[in-house]
């Protein structure tokens, strides 16, 4: 049946086509605006290193302002937290290379247990930012250019996306930036992240806020050798914290085992669904 007038409908009446990506809705008239948030985090990030700004979040540094930093936590405990997480999350946030220093800094002041929690729940919350962010600035475009290889990494994280985060948390081989970024343009879910992270991330804040917790000592060690050393009429009498110095292989070991663990269940998974998939 035609309109009246015996006129077929015209092309530019036909309801236009949507494009699945878009989930039906069109994309922004201002395409680079979705990358200003990553963008901006970004250039923060820059700004700060180059700035030299990162320092003030060096162990040495810290430790050294330790009896003023607990006189403070002393007169409200409940504020200190507060701030101190929010340092933490901002820290993720631009991807400052702090996560280590802070989380045994936080054991230091604040003893294992409150300092290991402060860890988890901080880097937490910022890697969840940033996971929101990646996925609203380059999740679509990652998607649509990825190659082959890209392509299957990507199905991997959608299938088991948990288990991929996992055993990225528990043995950092990527830079931090990377591991909250890749799995929101991957299609993994931002529950799955966060909970994969806050897990992932557990054992490693327990072990560095233990750290922490048992550096008192030291620093005491070497605020006496320091001291001995100016009244001798010492002139370079400073020496750094190494933290390298103070992971044992052990603790190395144990995270590289629950990493491996974490592997085994991912590849068990996938045989038991091919099996299943057989039957």
């Amino acid at each position: 049946m035609t309109p009246r007038g015996g006129e077929g409908v015209r092309p530019h009446d036909r309801p236009r086509e949507q494009h699945p990506e878009s989930g039906g809705t069109p994309g922004p008239r201002r395409p680079w605006l979705r990358w200003l948030p990553l963008l901006i985090l970004a250039a923060l990030s820059v700004g700060i290193l180059a700035s030299g700004g990162a320092h003030l979040l060096d162990l040495d540094r810290l430790s050294e302002s330790r009896v003023w930093l607990q006189t403070l936590i002393a007169e409200d405990r409940i504020r200190a937290i507060a701030l101190a997480c929010l340092v933490y999350v901002g820290s993720v946030v631009v991807s400052l290379p702090a996560t280590l220093v802070l989380t045994v800094l936080a054991g230091l002041l604040f003893g294992p247990v409150t300092g290991a929690l402060m860890a988890i729940g901080s880097s937490t919350t910022g890697a969840a930012i940033v996971f929101s962010v990646g996925r609203y600035a380059a999740g679509d475009l990652i998607r649509r250019k990825a190659g082959p290889r890209i392509g299957r990494f990507a199905e991997g994280f959608r299938r088991d996306g948990f288990g991929y985060i996992l055993i990225l948390r528990l043995l950092p081989i990527f830079p931090y930036w990377i591991t909250n970024v890749a799995p929101a343009a991957f299609g993994v879910r931002l529950r799955t992240f966060a909970l994969a992270t806050l897990v992932g991330l557990t054992p490693g804040a327990f072990i560095y806020a233990g750290l922490g917790a048992g550096l008192e000592d030291l620093l005491a060690t070497r605020d006496a050798a320091k001291a001995a050393c100016l009244a001798d009429g010492g002139t370079d009498c400073s020496k750094s914290i190494d933290l390298r110095a103070l992971v044992t292989p052990g603790m190395v070991a144990a995270l590289a085992a629950l990493a491996g663990f974490a592997l085994l269940t991912v590849y068990l998974r996938r045989r038991l669904e091919r099996r299943t998939l057989r039957a």
